[in-house]
């Protein structure tokens, strides 16, 4: 990656951001554990939602900020209980979308590091 490229510029933009969600919300919707945890009947705005999310933090358009304020993602998501089983659930499908985006090895493995993070941060519930 050079300097002037950043991530989401080096993974395709918002076509692969898309793909990776497209994915993970198939996943999410036949998932027992996470689809209660999503009230719209229509996932659509949830991924687009976290379509914008993803965009902006790896350098991309700042349109989730700019619609929606700081992303809050612990407050945002606190009226759910997120223990370990929701944290692998999550995981789960956000490894089937990256798998599906087919990302050369670096930016996988630097992109599932955040997930990976991401999702132990937002578990809020103890076993």
């Amino acid at each position: 990656m050079s300097d002037e490229e950043n991530f989401y510029e080096a993974i395709g933009g918002r076509a692969t951001i898309e793909r990776i969600v497209k994915v993970f919300y198939a996943g999410v919707a036949e998932d027992e554990v996470l689809r209660p945890m999503y009230p719209e009947e229509d996932l659509g705005p949830a991924a687009e939602r976290f379509t914008m999310f993803l965009e902006q933090y790896w350098g991309g358009p700042t349109t989730y900020s700019e619609q929606r304020g700081h992303p809050r993602l612990r407050m945002r998501h606190a009226p759910f209980a997120v223990n370990s089983e929701a944290r692998d659930h999550w995981l789960k499908h956000f490894r089937a979308g990256l798998d599906a985006a087919g990302l050369d090895p670096e930016h996988d493995a630097r992109f599932w590091g955040y997930a990976q993070h991401a999702a132990q941060f937002m578990i809020n519930t103890p076993d």
